[in-house]
């Protein structure tokens, strides 16, 4: 696959200098439990990103749960870990993959290209009884390079405008669970329910058993998808969303646009209906 490595390539190229590996382990229940999990054992010259401390900016009255991050601190990190533009970058979590994959979308958006997921997570990596260390990696401070990618960002203006003139040539994907998805359950967010004329496709079914599925099966879960379409993710907090932004991608979908601040962003304003 174009985005995803899988643990045997990453225990061949671990040591090779160009590689740099990403911890993004989090629990959005304990949120220092990952930053712990971190410190007990991880994979050799891994660095730890914090979802809400370096994957999201504090949380304002507008904006979603997981804001972008502010973009001169995050940078700051990539080039504090050794990253510049020719490196070579692959993230993990548990094997969830959402907290790999919301790394992996946001160099993407920075215009890095070298950036991939590792297939199946951590816990992949210890079914295989592959190494871990407790060393902290100390990396030679590198400048990194970017160009936004405007186009990977759909603005909540423009979701209104899909919503309001019910465009066709734009479709909405809400990625949570489909309970949430039709507002019999909602654990999180202040209203339940979803973005009006959003589809349901829950981001968890791209994956089986921790591993990603495959390019053909992709494609299967989004064949009732106009490929000549824009397409607008969107989840709680744009999070989740992003797992299926890179199914998405690997399955060739090339127009395809992250609503980062997504329900939670939507639901911050009182007169945006909700389905």
């Amino acid at each position: 696959m174009k985005y995803i490595k899988d643990k045997e390539w990453l225990l061949k190229n671990i040591n090779e200098k160009k590689v740099r590996i990403i911890d993004c382990r989090f629990s959005l229940a304990e949120t220092e439990k990952g930053r712990l999990e971190y410190g007990f054992g991880h994979l050799s010259g891994a660095i730890y990103f914090d979802l809400e401390k370096d994957l999201s900016s504090p949380i304002h009255v507008k904006g979603g749960r997981h804001p972008l991050p502010r973009l001169a601190e995050f940078i700051n990190k990539l080039e504090n870990s050794g990253i510049d533009e020719n490196t070579v970058v692959i993230a993990y979590d548990n094997g969830e993959g959402a907290f790999a994959a919301r790394f992996w979308w946001l160099l993407h958006y920075l215009g890095h290209e070298n950036v991939y997921v590792l297939d199946g997570g951590l816990k992949e990596w210890q079914a295989a009884n592959y190494p871990l260390t407790t060393d902290i990696p100390d990396f030679e401070k590198k400048t990194f390079r970017f160009f936004i990618k405007s186009e990977f960002i759909a603005t909540i203006e423009e979701v209104k405008e899909v919503v309001e003139k019910k465009q066709e040539h734009k479709i909405l994907i809400d990625s949570r669970e489909e309970k949430r998805y039709l507002g019999l359950e909602e654990p999180i967010d202040k209203k339940a329910g979803h973005i009006p004329g959003a589809m349901s496709k829950p981001w968890m079914e791209g994956l089986s058993g921790g591993l990603y599925k495959t390019v053909e099966l992709q494609r299967k879960r989004f064949s009732d998808i106009d490929p000549e379409k824009q397409i607008i993710v969107y989840c709680g907090s744009g999070v989740t969303a992003t797992p299926n932004f890179l199914a998405l991608k690997e399955a060739g979908y090339e127009k395809v646009k992250l609503y980062v601040g997504s329900f939670s962003d939507w639901i911050s304003i009182p007169e945006n209906k909700i389905e």
